[in-house]
């Protein structure tokens, strides 16, 4: 039987959060869930890689993984196939995350123009700051982050990129930018970083624009999964 003919079966992988497991364990099942009502027949799962035994039980060497990431860095790359061969599936398809997707553009685009014409400011006139995570193991992050800001800039008056975990830091980013700016956080999930650090950082630098939800709660999230997954069942 060819990999087309059999039923799709895949698993959404989120970082989690260690210290607080079972919050994103529920979030990525709610996700795959989302996922799975636009795929008839097929069988996603979710596992955070900070619950317990969640990604031994959901994996194995004929599931597709997606990384439910922003970019190809250490976790991607390392932690990730890493955990896979631990759970004797170092043979398990990994697709690229969710941050490599190539309509993650348009969809945050979109958000953007939506968020301005909401409020009733001239895009032409609307500053963007993307709060992203950084990282001092890879550059892959904020590489991933300013090609996005490059990607976003035509039409806005300033596109730029605060980091969590390096410079430019999001607090020294999001100062001095007037009360037409649109703060869009490039994170997967809605976790510590994005209802802790990010408020507190955009408070300390006295942000007066808009702060929107992390890109991977937009609703339109779970088709863009489906159609990955759809797309890499068939090849």
């Amino acid at each position: 039987m060819s990999d087309a003919a059999r039923p799709l079966r895949a698993v959404i992988v989120t970082h989690g959060q260690p210290g607080d497991p079972d919050p994103q364990q529920e979030a990525v099942e709610a996700l795959a869930a989302e996922v799975a009502a636009l795929l008839p027949d097929a069988r996603i799962r979710g596992a955070t890689l900070a619950k317990p035994g969640a990604l031994d039980r959901s994996v194995d060497n004929a599931v597709l993984v997606y990384p439910m990431f922003m970019a190809e860095g250490w976790f991607s790359q390392s932690e990730l196939p890493r955990r896979l061969a631990q759970a004797g599936a170092e043979m398990a398809r990994v697709l690229p995350p969710f941050g490599s997707d190539p309509r993650l553009p348009a969809l945050c685009r979109e958000i953007v123009a939506r968020t301005a014409q909401d409020k009733g400011w001239p895009t032409e006139e609307t500053t963007l700051l993307l709060a992203a995570h950084g990282s001092g193991r890879s550059r892959a992050p904020a590489r991933a982050a300013w090609a996005m800001a490059e990607a976003l800039s035509p039409g806005l008056a300033q596109t730029t990129c605060g980091f969590i975990e390096e410079a430019p830091y999001l607090k020294d980013a999001a100062q001095n930018l007037g009360a037409r700016a649109i703060c869009l956080p490039l994170f997967a999930t809605r976790a510590e970083h994005v209802t802790g650090d990010i408020p507190e950082a955009l408070t300390t630098a006295g942000f007066q624009g808009a702060l929107l939800p992390p890109v991977g709660a937009a609703p339109e999230v779970p088709q863009l999964i489906a159609a990955s997954l759809r797309a890499a069942h068939a090849a």
